[in-house]
């Protein structure tokens, strides 16, 4: 069943849409239900009388040739012009790569506990808590930080992520000494916050910048920065501030090392901070794709942030798209946060290697999350792939958790790498999933939404692995992430999804669906309404099944 339901789905998908046209079509055959509406409509206004007759002249003329043009939000074929531009390469990589240091700055403690621990003399709970606050700060923060994205737009957010991922970064380099833990907290909670105005834009700068043929990897590519931080957060740390076993510390030294990591940290925020200020901007001057094109440059002035996160929570397959992505993102924090202790514990004296098999695990993850954006974008086959890659990345955490402690570290390196390519490479699946099913809400209320579950489960998830790693062994807190990771494949495969995004791109070329005001008397023959936005769907708009 599964496979005649992927096959069903490639043949539903049109990856042939074009990036770049100018509309000049042909009138549609009208949809039936407008035309029973225009009925009824003359109807009433033949028994109104002459005050009507008199307006009706007025009504006529407000509508274009191109019936179908009339119903955008904009009106006019001019409006449904779509361009590419380079700078979209640029706002891409420079996001990537400040996305990357917040994320090396996120892990650049944890994998490194036992050095922290002996320089500031606290116990590696309290290490594991510099970890952790990135996900407490991001759960009270994201509706505020969605709220000025989409209020203010995509330039304000990225530079308040860049701007306060500097200010962390240079508040650690007046950190370095023994007595000044609280510093470093203060720090990192900076950095937790830039965070916030971070994780979310992904789905959103690929969408405003970036065309239907290449929205999913530009995405893919978006969390790559941040998967990439987090895999030089697990090589650069035990290198700039390495142990020797053999060997006291030398609180000197360690602090001499420590003050080098963080330095060239808050020097590269800098510069990066510079290149948001010249580089981002809100959106280009023309849409990329048609699914931005019917949308209103802005929010409308009816628009209600309440009722957009109303809209969301009342959509059954994005709240098990919340629980499903939660778990297995939840999932990847907590083995990151505490791979270093799960390391030591099975093989001593292997500090360096932990960082490495971090590193493995990440660069995989990064492999994986290209190849499944390169796939959605030819396939479009959102729902089929991100239960493939879930059911894997479960695999893979079964063979992680039984071959840890075989006193094969090599068989670590393998097994890790196999963990990483699925279970990072989802994160992206995740975003652009959420994107097709409540399209055409904000991309960024619904990214927010998915990373605050995330950050949720990540905090009980670690707090409750390393309890049992501590108490008990590696095992028991990998056996517990696998019982979630089973329910999240479960929850994963009731989804029963519908690709709003990708029959706009299709479906507006071929006048399959129609993008109208919220307002027109028209939205009393919806059965779709969206904040703002009404889409009226014809009898071939595509939709997936569950299982």
């Amino acid at each position: 069943m599964v496979a005649g339901e992927l096959v069903q789905e490639h043949l539903r998908a049109d990856p042939g849409a074009p990036d770049d046209i100018t509309v000049d079509r042909k009138p549609p055959e009208p949809h039936a239900a407008v035309e029973r509406y225009a009925d009824a409509t003359r109807g009433a206004t033949h028994a109104a009388g002459r005050t009507d007759a008199r307006r009706a002249p007025e009504r006529r003329e407000e509508v274009p040739p191109d019936e179908g043009d009339a119903m955008l939000p904009h009106g006019g074929a001019e409006r449904l012009q779509t361009r590419l531009y380079r700078r979209r390469f640029a706002v891409l990589a420079v996001f990537s790569l400040y996305s990357l240091v917040n994320a090396f700055q996120w892990i650049q403690y944890s994998i490194i506990t036992n050095v922290f621990t002996r320089y500031y003399g606290v116990s590696s709970d309290k290490i594991d808590w510099l970890s952790i606050v990135y996900m407490v700060a991001y759960v009270p923060l994201i509706l505020p930080a969605t709220w000025l994205l989409d209020r203010k737009g995509l330039r304000l957010t990225a530079l308040l992520g860049s701007g306060l991922n500097c200010a962390g970064a240079w508040l650690k380099c007046g950190s370095v000494s023994p007595a000044l833990f609280g510093v470093t907290v203060a720090a990192q909670v900076v950095c937790s916050v830039a965070q916030v105005f971070i994780l979310g834009l992904p789905s959103r700068l690929a969408s405003v910048w970036f065309g239907p043929r290449e929205v999913s990897t530009a995405c893919a590519t978006a969390v790559l920065g941040n998967q990439l931080g987090t895999a030089i957060g697990f090589l650069l740390p035990p290198v700039l501030v390495p142990t020797r076993p053999d060997h006291d510390p030398d609180p000197d030294l360690t602090g001499r090392n420590i003050s080098v990591m963080f330095y060239g940290t808050a020097a590269v925020s800098t510069a990066l901070f510079v290149l948001s200020v010249v580089v981002i901007r809100d959106r280009p001057p023309l849409p990329p794709s048609q699914a931005q094109a019917v949308l209103p440059d802005g929010p409308p002035d009816h628009y209600s942030y309440k009722q957009s996160i109303s809209n969301l929570i009342r959509n059954k397959a994005f709240v098990l798209l919340l629980i499903s992505y939660g778990i297995m993102t939840g999932s990847f924090y907590s083995v990151s946060t505490l791979l270093n202790q799960m390391i030591m514990a099975c093989y001593e004296n292997e500090g360096l290697n932990a960082g490495r098999i971090g590193l493995t695990l990440v660069v995989a993850g990064m492999v994986g999350s290209i190849l499944c954006g390169l796939w959605l974008d030819h396939t479009k086959t959102y729902k089929m792939t991100t239960l493939l890659v879930y059911s894997l990345s479960l695999v893979g955490m079964l063979v992680f958790t039984f071959t840890l402690d075989l006193n094969n570290i090599y068989l670590v390196f393998f097994t890790a790498a196999v963990l990483g390519f699925f279970m990072t490479g989802y994160l992206p699946l995740g975003f652009e999933f959420g994107v097709e099913i409540t399209y055409p809400e904000s991309e960024g209320t619904s990214s927010g939404l998915l990373n605050a579950f995330a950050q949720i489960f990540g905090i009980i998830f670690t707090l409750i692995q390393g309890k049992l790693t501590t108490a008990y062994s590696p095992l028991a807190g990998n056996l517990f992430l696998c019982a979630w990771m089973l329910l999240g494949t479960l929850l994963t495969a009731l989804i029963k999804s519908e690709l709003k995004r990708h029959n706009v791109n299709v479906g507006t070329d071929r006048k399959h669906l129609k993008a109208l005001p919220s307002e027109r008397p028209e939205d009393r023959l919806s059965e779709t309404k969206t904040n703002g936005v009404k889409l009226e769907p014809s009898l071939s708009f595509c939709r997936e099944t569950s299982l």
